[in-house]
């Protein structure tokens, strides 16, 4: 079932319609939110409606675009967001969550920026497929276990549960998907929610 009625038709209840609400994606095969749910079923399809916006607005770039700050004075670009992502899915569900010791992804002590700032040789369809691998671990992980289980991150003075970090890593999606939005009308003027 579409969330959105036949184009132009007024909605009774408001009076609005579809061109009072902001342009959807012709290509948005992004997963649907539920609308009535348990708490990990909501909490699950939240976390994968925005993985789904990051892969979705960064589709169709060629790497260059990808590359492209449009925004100045951000450094903001799709391509250094992909690479962010990937390493925060795993800083927070591998490294913090789970305590499992594995290296950082994109980041080093001599470069700490090298998520956001891609080297000149950073692939992205390489690390496209670096960020879903980290999904996949990350799933696997909120799959085993309990949203009451809990762990203490590193560096910190107190435990989360795992329903804290999944509603973590929702506001960090929406906030890079807002960040996103603009970068993309940036580059090739397409908008959307």
């Amino acid at each position: 079932m579409s969330d959105h009625r036949a184009e132009g038709a007024a909605r009774p209840e408001s009076g609005l319609t579809d061109d009072d609400f902001s342009p959807v994606w012709a290509d948005d095969d992004r997963p649907r939110i539920p609308r009535v749910a348990a708490e990990r079923e909501a909490l699950v399809a939240y976390l994968e409606h925005y993985r789904a916006t990051l892969e979705m607005k960064c589709r169709g770039l060629t790497p260059e675009q990808a590359r492209t700050r449009p925004m100045p004075p951000s450094t903001l670009s799709p391509h250094g967001l992909v690479r962010h992502l990937a390493g925060v899915e795993r800083w927070w569900f591998q490294q913090n969550f789970e305590r499992r010791d594995v290296p950082f992804l994109f980041v080093s002590a001599d470069d700490p920026d090298l998520d956001f700032d891609p080297p000149p040789d950073a692939d992205l369809a390489a690390d496209l497929e670096a960020w879903r691998a980290e999904c996949a671990v990350s799933r696997e992980i909120v799959a085993a276990h309990d949203l009451d289980d809990t762990a203490r991150p590193l560096d910190w003075h107190e435990d989360v549960d795992l329903r804290w970090l999944v509603l973590r890593m929702v506001t960090e999606y929406a906030q890079h998907c807002g960040h996103l939005d603009l970068l993309r009308e940036g580059i090739d003027g397409r908008t959307g929610a």
